[in-house]
């Protein structure tokens, strides 16, 4: 019988630029003394740990956690693109939920280094060469961009001949991030800016991008620690937010037949993971007010109030017209500012989403809050791929 996962603790260190952070080793051992504090817990009673990062060797996980306690549990090392951080929450849960375990750690950290996301190895074929493909072919034009930008940029484009979507929908989505941040002392980029301001930058790839449009590279940390409700009890743990339901969705054959970058990106991967979540919960979207989702550039963003079922695919434009993507609309997504204004360290964004969400649902988000929260939806994407769709409610 599958067991009520509980989110018993959670911790976050505040995101930095490259350079600035401490080593991973010693924000994966903060941001886990971090949850268990939150959580009251003596880390000799957690079971199992899942550690995720993206840029690093083997047993990173065991290098951060050693610092906490040589306690001789699995630790299990995960590494899924940009995903990585929610993957290993996914892992987590699955063993509390299967009832394999009480009590499981999920960490993720990433120490980056500064510019354009790029692979460490280049003597072997490519993680995403099907993506690579259909984004050679439908952005031939667009030489000289970095390819992070010309997929996400493309699938942006690809959304704006197809619905009429201006960039300055994609800019004002950045400007809303800004604002959003502005209260979050976590986020590495506090500086409110305007829809204006965010045209008016460096431009990437004309009418389509602008620098501000798309996420830094960031270093940090955060982590949760999940248990079951009969092991909160037992000890005397928090059990007010619960995990509902969790889906976890690699790409279809749509995702690249026909070729489409709106498709390459990831959205038949979140539509399929959010569909699920609902029905498991026996929810809709129509019942979500705050989301946390994969903004690593404003046009995903866009794309993502479709796939979650939060607009009508095409509706995004005037969803973001009408405000209903902020305080006051139907829905606050990235309250914390999301990846465009806390950052994205790779590993850790997943649970620093989880981070937010948690405190949205205790009602302790201070001036990310949300008001009446009884539902909170997140959803943590890797191309490559896979996507990570979790709904938490209140226990």
């Amino acid at each position: 019988m599958s067991q009520k996962t509980c989110v018993a603790g959670v911790g976050m260190l505040p995101f930095t630029k490259p350079g600035a952070s401490a080593s991973y080793i010693e924000m994966g051992a903060e941001a886990t003394r971090m949850a268990l504090r939150d959580a009251g817990l003596d880390y000799r009673l957690v079971q199992q740990a899942y550690v995720g990062y993206v840029y690093g060797d083997s047993t990173c996980g065991q290098s951060a956690l050693y610092e906490v306690g040589l306690s001789g549990i699995p630790v299990v090392n995960v590494n899924n693109n940009c995903s990585t951080g929610s993957t290993a929450l996914w892992l987590a849960r699955q063993a509390v939920e299967s009832g394999a375990v009480e009590c499981a750690l999920a960490l993720g950290f990433e120490q980056m280094q500064p510019g354009a996301l790029g692979s460490v190895w280049n003597d072997r074929p490519a993680v995403m060469g099907k993506c690579w493909a259909v984004t050679d072919e439908l952005c031939a034009d667009a030489e000289g961009v970095p390819m992070a930008l010309k997929m996400f940029g493309g699938a942006g484009r690809e959304h704006m001949h197809k619905y009429g979507t201006q960039m300055e929908t994609f800019a004002a989505i950045r400007a809303k991030a800004s604002r959003h941040a502005a209260n979050n002392p976590l986020a590495v980029f506090r500086n409110v800016v305007s829809t204006e301001d965010v045209m008016n930058d460096k431009v990437m790839w004309p009418g389509v991008m602008t620098r501000l449009m798309a996420c830094p590279p960031t270093c940090g940390a955060a982590a949760a620690i999940i248990c079951s409700e009969a092991f909160a009890k037992k000890h005397g743990l928090r059990s007010d937010v619960v995990i509902l339901a969790q889906s976890l969705t690699t790409d279809a054959v749509v995702a690249y037949e026909p070729p489409s970058m709106i498709q390459a990106v990831g959205f038949d991967m979140a539509q399929r993971a959010a569909a699920e979540v609902y029905e498991k919960a026996g929810v809709g979207p129509q019942d979500i007010r705050v989301v946390e989702l994969h903004d690593c550039f404003a046009h995903n963003e866009l794309l993502t109030y479709e796939s979650l079922g939060l607009c009508p695919v095409g509706g995004a434009e005037q969803f973001v017209r009408d405000g209903n993507n902020t305080y006051g609309g139907r829905v606050v997504t990235n309250p914390s500012g999301g990846l465009l204004s806390k950052g994205h360290p790779l590993g850790a964004t997943g649970l620093a989403q989880c981070f937010e969400l948690t405190r949205q649902l205790r009602g302790s988000a201070g001036g990310t809050q949300v008001p009446d929260v009884s539902l909170a939806l997140q959803h943590n994407l890797g191309l490559g791929g896979a996507c990570v769709v979790t709904l938490y409610g209140r226990g």
